[in-house]
């Protein structure tokens, strides 16, 4: 017979290791982000990056909402209004 507990980390164990790594990284993270908040406070120019982070923001999401938000018509939709139309252009020539 084996022994389970030999034989690695179970899938309790490798969870909690990944939640760890995960609240590691997070900290690391807002951490950095902290200290490099520190450093644009003692700028003088601050306003201005503000003002062109704003800019880049606003620019982000207009490009976001092209990207996702548009959705283009159905194509049976394209292919009945085109037979449509043909329709209406034999009806007129006849």
């Amino acid at each position: 017979m084996t022994d389970s507990t030999h034989r690695g980390p179970g899938e309790d164990d490798r969870a909690v290791l990944l939640v760890a790594g995960l609240a590691d990284l997070a900290v690391s993270a807002i951490g950095s982000a902290a200290g490099g908040l520190r450093g644009l406070l003692g700028r003088s120019d601050t306003t201005d990056l503000v003002r062109e982070a704003e800019q880049d923001l606003q620019a982000r999401g207009r490009l976001a909402l092209d990207r996702y938000a548009h959705v283009p018509p159905a194509h049976l939709e394209v292919l009945a209004q085109h037979v449509k139309a043909r329709r209406a252009a034999d009806d007129g020539d006849v």
